[in-house]
């Protein structure tokens, strides 16, 4: 097992934590198994004045260690004071456990002296010692701010003297509500990309391409990635080229942000190095953590930087030559290249699919393949039915694998198979596409199972506009332009007939016009200028940019500015992202969605005018109201999530970026959903991958192309961490949370304030098969509304805007940023920004 210790000096205030602490020390008054209070130790009685020196010297001893823990880093400084006065002297005796694995704690402990044992359980009865904790080592954090079960069991090996904080005490002094909360970032694939450099691939013998293979299986990061298959393994062996790398030279930094490729120890080795945070360790830490190490060494046949694979983001170790070597490298846009291969396959076998639907015989190849590209996978279970006869229709389906009946006023007329491996399928409510009169037949599932593709009419439109006008337009150029003719019986009208597969821009613009009538500050636009605006403080930081509250000089209507740095959007290649971000932002109209009233353009900063949300964070009021576990919370501002949701797929929105950290309260507790940064307006699939790891979908791990699919996902994790306090693929590194997401669901332990009907609505939602989450069922985000778990829920109130919200932030005035904790030291760092003459902001700015 691991120990705490480390070859540097023990500095001086854990040296002080191992005496006597506030003038108590080792004599004690036993109190049951729970360890006992320390009292006065007989001796020599000391003076007043060394009385006094001995407390003064512990007591900056405490204060310099509570610096330590994370989590009191995120306390202001001037709370620390207070937060040691609250510190108790507690004893263990050798052999006595302080804490217990599965008990709920509501303490947290340092160790002044002696030595305690970390033990974590196997399921089985036994126990795995992982780690040796010494003084200044802690554990019990988080059991101060929420309830939740203990990680692992920390037993006495000698006799051992901690200070002990209570949960309770810690609240009653309100430290809870000061804790700065941490955000999760979100990685995305495209970032960077534009910086990524490829190299010719260099030739390679038999048993080079061997060796290659071998390295991709024996990462294990590599299973959890992707399928390794030998053509696989063969194609990415055929794109990696040769590097040189002499010794003492670092191939990768930590931190660093321009992470794009994946390397295979040639020839030579190398040593992975992370930085050490603190001197000190805690007991949760070392349970998450002991699968991985702080230093290793990789040698011939090693390889390193997978994550590179899936998305760009900071680099989480230093990687340095230990003598002269050569590594394989790998890059992310032929990675993917090869991921996507498979995707490209399958679409070709979609379209195969509709060329066995006579209405579609008239589109052109091109236009059948953005058909394929929109269509969604479904999936029905036995008996269930897919078209009710009499009901209205917009939805065309093509059946893949399975059998149904077709059914016309109670009998059955004909039963119809498909096979995948015959690549037989059956299209039927195809007249959806031309007209939405009602359904003639009931189709209903006979087979176990039944797998289709389905296309509703507004997207089919959305592409190619109504079909009955490229019926008109057939007509009109064969009456024009081409007679029937052998050998070709017509066929080549279709290819003088105009593609007319729509532009995204003018898809949006279709969809936007469709929708309810644009919010008036839409209607208004252009009309609030920079110049009439004042900054009042800041609420937030990001990764490259600030949000800063701003006040209108003369209205005193007040607003929220998000600054975005040019040069870091340069750097990082995500000019076309942020246009995405202001693109869908135009598009929405929503109460349960940030809305944005002006863009503004300047030298170094692009800038976002939008609704102020000043209840503060969801994540930040959870964590310091103490509401995880709560259902009448949840069920609320999960409701806001499915009404926000609904509007952005109405509008063919992918959101992509859930967790508490995006949702924002406002000054009467309704829910708004921010940050569109990764929001993508999309018909069919997409196959960046991006996101917040701890919300990663199978799918999006996979590389094989997501759709709102992957939103509901987001949904399931988001209502799990909101009754627990943590997601429920919660892991140490991303890596472990994606081996624990292929996993699935099935295989987390759910506590016992997540049972009965909401365990359901949680696996429901998270299923590893897209088309099996419930919202993407036969009924769509109905099904959701109508599970037992919001049983009595009203979600007419809710839309309404009328039901009352569980809590009711405090906010004195619109310039109020109590809700806020945030400084200036959490701005990033300035990225200068030099035009490059590309225009590739000219359409950014509403206003000026």
């Amino acid at each position: 097992p691991r120990r705490a210790a480390t070859t540097a000096a023990v500095p001086a205030h854990r040296a002080i934590l191992q005496r006597t602490v506030m003038g108590c020390s080792l004599g004690s008054k036993v109190q049951g198994d729970g360890g006992s209070q320390s009292g006065s130790k007989p001796g020599r009685k000391l003076s007043e004045r060394e009385l006094a020196q001995e407390k003064n010297e512990e007591y900056r001893a405490i204060m310099a260690f509570l610096g330590e823990v994370p989590l009191f880093q995120r306390l202001p400084k001037d709370r620390h004071p207070i937060l040691a006065s609250a510190c108790i002297p507690w004893h263990f005796e050798a052999g006595q456990a302080v804490i217990k694995q599965g008990e709920n704690g509501c303490e947290f402990f340092v160790i002044r002296s002696g030595e305690a044992q970390v033990l974590v359980s196997d399921g089985h009865g036994s126990f795995k010692q992982v780690a040796t904790l010494q003084s200044g080592d802690y554990f019990g954090e988080k059991a101060l701010l929420r309830n939740e079960p203990r990680t692992a069991t920390v037993k006495a090996l000698t006799e051992i003297s901690t200070l002990k904080i209570t949960r309770e005490k810690f609240q009653e002094l309100n430290l809870h509500e000061q804790v700065q909360c941490q955000s999760r970032k979100a990685v995305a694939g495209g970032a960077g990309t534009g910086e990524i450099q490829v190299r010719p691939p260099c030739k390679k013998t038999t048993e080079e391409k061997r060796l290659i293979a071998e390295a991709l299986q024996r990462n294990a990061n590599m299973q959890v990635i992707v399928s390794l298959t030998e053509a696989r393994m063969e194609e990415l062996a055929c794109v990696a080229w040769t590097e040189f790398v002499p010794e003492g030279q670092e191939l990768i930094q930590e931190g660093d942000l321009m992470a794009n490729y994946f390397y295979i120890v040639k020839e030579g080795s190398f040593q992975v190095h992370k930085k050490m945070a603190s001197t000190v360790q805690s007991a949760e830490d070392v349970v998450t953590r002991r699968d991985s190490s702080k230093v290793a060494t990789i040698e011939k046949g090693g390889s390193f930087g997978e994550l590179a694979l899936l998305y760009s983001a900071p680099r989480s170790a230093t990687v340095q030559a230990l003598e002269d070597s050569v590594v394989w490298v790998i890059d992310r846009n032929n990675f993917k290249s090869i991921l996507m291969k498979v995707s490209k396959t399958q679409l070709k076998q979609y379209v195969q699919y509709l060329d066995q639907c006579k209405l579609l015989d008239e589109l052109t190849v091109t236009e059948k393949h953005a058909i394929a590209k929109a269509m969604v996978e479904v999936h029905f279970k036995q008996d269930e039915v897919i078209l009710r006869q009499g009901e209205p229709g917009n939805t065309f389906y093509v059946m893949y694998e399975g059998e149904v009946s077709v059914i016309v006023d109670g009998v059955e007329k004909v039963r119809l198979r498909a096979g995948a491996s015959q690549r037989t399928a059956q299209p039927f409510g195809e007249r959806a596409l031309l007209t939405n009169e009602p359904r003639a037949a009931t189709v209903q599932v006979k087979s176990r199972i039944a797998l289709a593709l389905a296309l509703d009419k507004e997207s089919f439109d959305l592409l190619l506009g109504p079909l009955e006008d490229i019926f008109k337009q057939r007509t009109q150029t064969q009456a024009s332009s081409c007679l029937p003719c052998w050998p070709c019986f017509g066929s080549c009208r279709r290819q003088t007939r105009p593609v007319t597969v729509r532009s995204r821009a003018s898809m949006a613009t279709y969809v936007t016009g469709k929708a309810k009538a644009a919010r008036t500050q839409e209607k208004n636009r252009g009309q609030v200028q920079r110049k009439d605006l004042q900054r009042i403080g800041l609420l937030g930081c990001g990764a490259f940019g600030a949000v800063e509250l701003w006040e209108h000089r003369e209205t005193g209507a007040s607003y929220a500015m998000k600054v975005l740095s040019k040069g870091y959007i340069v750097k990082m290649g995500m000019q076309e992202s942020v246009m995405t971000e202001k693109f869908v932002l135009q598009m929405t109209n929503s109460s349960f969605i940030i809305a944005l009233f002006e863009t503004f353009t300047g030298k170094q900063h692009l800038y976002f005018l939008l609704e102020p949300a000043l209840g503060g964070e969801l994540h930040a009021t959870y964590n310091r109201k103490g509401f995880h576990g709560s259902e009448e919370h949840a069920k609320y501002y999960i409701g806001g999530v499915v009404s926000a949701f609904e509007h952005f797929h109405e509008r063919r929105i992918i959101y992509r970026d859930l967790k508490p950290e995006n949702l924002m309260l406002n000054e009467k507790g309704h829910l708004k959903v921010t940050d569109m940064g990764l929001s993508k307006f999309v018909i069919g699939k997409t196959y960046t991958t991006c996101g917040t790891p701890d919300y990663f979908a199978p799918e999006l791990l996979a590389s094989t192309g997501h759709t709102h699919a992957l939103d509901w996902w987001t949904l399931g994790i988001l209502l799990f961490e909101l009754m627990t306090g943590h997601p429920p693929f919660e892991a140490e590194t991303h890596m472990q949370i994606f081996t624990k997401v292929t996993k699935g669901i099935n295989k987390v332990h759910f506590p016992a304030n997540v049972q009965g009907s909401l365990q359901d609505l949680v696996k429901a939602v998270l299923q590893k098969e897209p088309s099996m989450r419930l919202p993407m069922r036969h009924g769509g985000a109905q099904n959701l509304k109508d599970h037992a778990w919001f049983a009595g829920f009203s979600w007419e109130a809710l839309e309404a805007l009328t039901m009352r919200p569980p809590y009711m932030p405090v906010v004195r005035s619109r310039t109020d940023l109590a809700n806020f904790s945030v400084g200036k030291e959490d701005l990033p760092p300035k990225v200068e920004y030099a035009d490059d003459g590309s225009g590739w902001d000219n359409d950014f700015a509403s206003s000026t």
